[in-house]
């Protein structure tokens, strides 16, 4: 059974998502204080958190660090009463990968949920190399430690950064594409996050550059190639 950590303070609103949640078939763990997530999603082990970002004493953004300290992995979704652009990138920003207004339907929300699990699936079950990392050329990339050797130099990488190089590491010879990455990572295919994808990609070809047989290639109005030349 899906178990899905529902974070909200709103009495009414709370008891209705919990009943239709479970009607489908989700298992909700149900939290309504801030301070008592963390040890909730301990306890509880779900594998999709929906958080509300107003709460007492903690809220959304300050949890899904939280969460992200303890599962990089774990697929977040944010609640949200607020409309200001401002907001919503700083939720994408501490670690959501998709938002929500209120008020908003049940449909809508089993639909974002689905999707979201969708894509960490097929995250999850990409074929990674047996041992846990991938050899990229003259490069190790460790992507659960979030980072990159190239012999005896080690760069430590951003949350961001490894997400995105372990897509193309997944995807080697292979192209991406690009709305696919932007969904993957961010939730969202927007023309802020798309100038973001940008300076990450910017940013991998620079952290790459030692070895000439890697190559990340612009697919203009497709996605990416990341090419190795010795296979």
């Amino acid at each position: 059974m899906t178990k899905i950590l529902y974070v909200e303070d709103e009495p009414f609103l709370e008891k209705i998502v919990k009943e239709s949640l479970e009607s489908r078939g989700f298992e909700v763990g149900m939290v309504s204080d801030g301070r008592e997530v963390v040890e909730e999603f301990k306890r509880f082990q779900p594998i999709i958190c929906v958080l509300d970002i107003m709460l007492p004493h903690r809220d959304g953004y300050a949890l899904a660090q939280d969460i992200r300290q303890l599962n990089p992995e774990m697929p977040i979704i944010f609640l949200t009463a607020k409309t200001q652009t401002e907001d919503v990138l700083k939720g994408f920003q501490s670690g959501g990968n998709d938002y929500i207004r209120k008020p908003f339907s049940m449909e809508e929300l089993i639909v974002r949920i689905q999707n979201l699990l969708q894509l960490t699936q097929q995250k999850v079950t990409t074929a990674v190399a047996p041992n846990g990392h991938f050899e990229l050329g003259e490069y190790t990339f460790y992507p659960h430690r979030y980072e990159l050797h190239h012999g005896t130099q080690l760069r430590k990488l951003s949350h961001r950064e490894t997400e995105l190089l372990s897509i193309l590491a997944e995807n080697l010879n292979f192209t991406v594409n690009r709305r696919d990455m932007l969904l993957r990572v961010w939730g969202d295919d927007s023309f802020f996050n798309s100038r973001n994808l940008d300076v990450y990609i910017t940013r991998l070809r620079d952290y790459l550059r030692e070895d000439s047989t890697l190559e990340i290639l612009t697919l203009k109005g497709v996605g990416y190639l990341f090419k190795s030349h010795r296979y």
